[in-house]
């Protein structure tokens, strides 16, 4: 980490505190907050062990004062500080109170650019600067050629820049994908996993089972095994959902990247060095590589470039709550309800559940953008708003009205009926296109763009679609409007849908 690079031994104090305002701003997932401060103990111990002045603020002290400000006032206070340094953080509400501590301190306050990524802010904003369209597949492009990562000389490895084709396959049947690593909680978690259950046990989320890694160590070995074990099938089913297999040949590596246990430069060194030595195939390593040199990066970038308007844009002027279901699960809408299911249980669901069953719905039912963004934030234990709201506004809702996205990943029940098999268990029949059986996504995909017209009938890439939808007789609009009105009155009341 960036602030502690040149941190003296003899001299300089490091805070870590637990604070309330950090662990309820939005009401966290249980194992969230469970796998952060469990972290952040383990990583405690490690400085001490380095001999590290160490200041640590417990969730329960009895000095505690809530805020992160308040934690830093008071050490301040204590030891005399007379400068403090820290990285920029990930969310632009922290970074704007961090900006106001000098003057309410009197002290030096220096922000280091984060070291935990392989672009920088700046780099991000040059690259963007007079481009008409900030699309991540030529930002990605660009990073491949500076870190040098999957290159031939020149030229990508395979000739190819991507290999996302290849990677849209659903599991064959008989087909099981090994375990993910887990570790049996030890003194320091089971200590944590108490605080949760008496504090935040009004959360969402279970608590139970918890099994993440904690530490540098434990976080490593979760990456060693994905390589070893998953990542040979990671490309071909990186799509593919699967009922009661919720993780899939996913690396579950996102936690451990955004809190910073894992290194990203580590982690593609190792994906690249297993298709150089014949270990995984090329389209499983450029697709992985992809996610987090491409894409991770990119949505950071495009997050600090575009905030703080950014978290206000509503392109499709979207209004309607969030459905109750979300939280409780209750829907006849087999693949919401094994994703929301999931998503209580692990605090972690793939990115393909996340934008194309749960985002998928958020955009066709015009779910409002704040209380979309919000849950995101909530219930995923990797989720922190640079990543989370560029995915949800700009991948997800296209409430940015393009500037991520090049169109609405909008989908009708095919869709998840050929990428996975929740369908052949769910109340509604997924051929069916209109009445009381029929399944929802199939008529809301219409009514979808049919109630965007305006907004969306020029855009390129739905070209196909508003052609089929112009096409439509009278009668079969009118079906697709009727069965919109008749779910939304339900969802709007409450009703189980």
């Amino acid at each position: 980490m960036a602030s502690l690079q040149h941190c003296d031994l003899d001299n300089d104090w490091i805070l870590i505190a637990e604070v309330r305002q950090e662990a309820i701003y939005v009401k966290h997932h249980q194992k969230k907050i469970a796998f952060l401060f469990s972290a952040m103990r383990h990583f405690a111990q490690e400085l001490i062990s380095q001999g590290h002045n160490l200041h640590y603020t417990h969730y329960d002290d009895q000095n505690n004062q809530g805020s992160l400000f308040g934690e830093v006032e008071r050490l301040c206070k204590q030891k005399n500080i007379n400068k403090i340094i820290l990285t920029h953080p990930g969310e632009y509400r922290v970074l704007a109170e961090m900006q106001s501590w000098q003057d309410k301190l009197n002290i030096p306050v220096e922000i280091c650019q984060d070291d935990r990524f392989l672009s920088s802010l700046d780099e991000f904003a040059t690259w963007a600067e007079d481009r008409k369209q900030l699309r991540m597949e030529f930002f990605y492009r660009e990073m491949r050629k500076k870190w040098h990562f999957l290159m031939d000389g020149d030229k990508p490895v395979g000739d190819k820049w991507n290999f996302d084709s290849s990677n849209r396959k659903a599991l064959p049947k008989g087909m099981s994908p090994p375990l993910p690593t887990k570790f049996e909680p030890d003194a320091i978690t089971q200590d944590v996993l108490q605080l949760v259950a008496d504090n935040f046990s009004d959360h969402f989320g279970e608590l139970g089972n918890f099994h993440f890694a904690v530490n540098r160590e434990e976080a490593l070995v979760v990456l060693d095994e994905f390589v070893a074990q998953r990542l040979i099938h990671f490309g071909d089913y990186q799509d593919a959902m699967v009922q009661g297999e919720p993780w899939m040949y996913h690396s579950h590596i996102g936690f451990y990247l955004n809190c910073g246990l894992l290194t990203p430069k580590e982690v593609i060194e190792k994906a690249e060095n297993a298709y150089r030595n014949g270990d995984a195939p090329l389209n499983a390593v450029e697709g992985f590589i992809r996610q987090v040199l491409g894409w991770r990066e990119y949505v950071r970038g495009l997050y600090w470039l575009k905030m703080p308007d950014y978290k206000t844009e509503n392109f499709l002027e979207a209004t309607r709550s969030l459905p109750k279901f979300f939280w409780d699960t209750n829907t006849k809408m087999n693949c919401l309800h094994q994703c929301i299911k999931e998503t209580s249980e692990n605090a972690y669901t793939h990115h393909i559940q996340r934008l194309m069953v749960l985002g998928n719905f958020a955009l066709l039912a015009g779910l409002h953008p704040d209380e979309v963004n919000e849950w995101y934030l909530i219930v995923y234990a990797d989720a922190y708003e640079w990543v989370e709201m560029p995915n949800v506004t700009g991948m997800i809702l296209f409430a940015d009205g393009g500037l991520l996205a090049s169109k609405p990943y909008a989908a009708s029940g095919s869709y998840i009926n050929k990428m996975s098999n929740y369908c052949k268990s769910c109340h509604y029949k997924v051929k069916e296109k209109n009445g009381p059986q029929a399944c929802p996504f199939n008529y809301l995909y219409w009514d979808f763009l049919d109630r965007n017209k305006e907004k969306l009938g020029n855009n390129p890439r739905l070209g196909m679609p508003y052609r089929t939808l112009n096409k439509m007789t009278d009668e079969k609009r009118q079906a697709i409007q009727r069965d919109g009105q008749i779910f939304f009155k339900a969802l709007d009341k409450n009703e189980k849908v």
